[in-house]
């Protein structure tokens, strides 16, 4: 139950603030689709996408109606698609199997169509250990299937705590993210924006571009992710002159309001739908809007930009108090759970990269304490893919060591260079493209193999 103080308070955050469910996404098996005969797969897949989402955004419009709360966006999540695709290209020519992969995602992007939400997320694989044949063929499938749909999401997960990094595999997603960069070369590299690299990437995560369905799922699932930025942000401003203490705790009290609102919303929509209420995502999602920045609450901190010195200590105390605030709203946490800092998405860090205070070096600071990562990070169109290579590798490295999901979206922009703005479009933005090492790290990435798991995997 809420009180009428409560109720009265979240008037206000929808009203003045802006607070919103910034995600519920639908999660699907698809397992039961796989077929050695492709056709058959395909129409199973478009077939129980549009079954089981069937009336899931206009019930999603409904709650919205109800409560009178801001639902953003719609999402399905699916089963990773190279699960799926090993039967049907068994014995296939390599050439036939990835136009096969590639009409995979065209299942993918026709059911949620049919359904009409605005990402399906699952046009990936799992090869934090090693590929399998159906893995390699779909990852080298993604530049053509996610140049050639518009819903499409793929996450690659190339790492983890448990198995280490697949430099192999990271050695490949350079090559693809410029590939992909380029087959989308007459809209700024967009394909990009739908594409990323993970490590420890969760199985319940409603956020694109790493949404996937997991194998250790149910059936079908309503996962939430929620927002909030700007009513953070308030709270922040409230403190001023005020100690961490009771800034920390400020925040967490503001949080637990926040996901209680995302926990209200998801179990509507999962009694709605007959399907099982997953998790509640705690992180903290900003938009291109004015007022909806990370960078806002660091600087509303004291931080004179973001990205000065102090920028990841306020980074780190937001991130940890959205979770304790949020872990006492909810029993059910799960996806990312932390504060996104996607560089085109969030107005506040592209204006303090247009002001010089943040950099590629000081975001990968940020990202060891925070769940999302190097994120929507535009760089020049003539980066070398080792260098993308090895940048994802400091990613991962980050999230294998300490633990924690961690993804890296980059952009290489085809005929763009270091500062200048491109135009992304909705939710993605617009970026400045930074600037990366013009020293060489291609000696490195080529060694390939694995790099071992950290002795902290060995618990237990």
């Amino acid at each position: 139950m809420f009180s009428k103080e409560e109720i009265i308070e979240t008037i206000r955050m929808i009203l003045v603030e802006h607070l919103n469910v910034r995600a519920v996404t639908l999660g699907i098996s698809l397992l039961d689709c796989v077929s050695d005969d492709f056709d058959t797969m395909r129409d199973r897949i478009e077939r129980k996408i549009s079954e089981v989402a069937e009336g899931f955004v206009e019930e999603a419009k409904a709650v919205e109606g109800k409560y009178g709360i801001p639902i953003v966006n719609k999402r399905i999540a699916v089963t990773p698609a190279s699960a799926l695709l090993g039967p049907a290209i068994r014995g296939i020519p390599d050439e036939g199997a990835i136009e096969l992969a590639v009409g995979l995602a065209r299942a993918f992007e026709e059911g949620a169509r049919r359904v009409g939400v605005d990402f399906i997320g699952g046009y990936g694989a799992l090869v934090q250990k090693g590929c399998t044949r159906a893995d390699s063929i779909l990852m080298r499938s993604i530049p053509k299937a996610l140049s050639s749909t518009e819903r499409v999401c793929s996450c690659v997960n190339i790492a983890s705590t448990k198995a280490g990094i697949n430099v192999d595999a990271a050695r490949a997603m350079g090559e693809i993210v410029l590939e992909t960069a380029r087959a989308t070369a007459d809209r700024n590299g967009i394909g990009c924006c739908k594409l990323a690299a993970f490590a420890n990437a969760p199985e319940d995560n409603p956020f694109m571009a790493g949404a996937y369905h997991g194998l250790g799922e149910p059936e079908s699932v309503i996962n939430v992710g929620i927002s909030g930025p700007a009513v953070i942000r308030a709270a922040v401003e409230q403190s001023r002159g005020e100690d961490f203490r009771v800034l920390a705790e400020r925040i967490k009290r503001t949080a637990f309001k926040i996901t209680r609102v995302g926990e209200l919303v998801g179990r509507e929509m999962a009694k709605r739908l007959g399907v099982r209420f997953g998790i509640v995502d705690l992180s903290l999602a900003p938009t291109p809007e004015a007022g909806e920045s990370i960078a806002d609450i660091i600087e509303a901190m004291g931080i004179e930009s973001c990205g000065a010195p102090g920028s990841t200590a306020a980074l780190a105390l937001l991130t940890d108090a959205v979770k304790k605030g949020g872990a006492m709203a909810t029993s059910f946490v799960g996806g990312l759970s932390g504060a996104f800092i996607p560089v085109s998405e969030d107005a506040g860090m592209r204006d303090a990269l247009g002001a010089g205070s943040l950099s590629l070096e000081k975001l990968e600071a940020m990202t060891s304490v925070c769940s999302v990562g190097l994120d929507m990070i535009a760089i020049p169109g003539d980066t070398p893919p080792e260098t993308i290579s090895a940048i994802i590798m400091d990613g991962m490295a980050i999230g294998v060591v300490n633990d924690k999901p961690i993804g890296v979206r980059l952009i290489p922009v085809p005929g763009k260079g270091a500062g200048e703005v491109v135009e992304f479009g909705g939710l993605f933005g617009s970026a400045i493209v930074m600037p990366v090492s013009r020293f060489s790290s291609s000696g490195f990435v080529e060694r390939g193999g694995q790099i071992p798991p950290p002795i902290s995997s060995l618990r237990g």
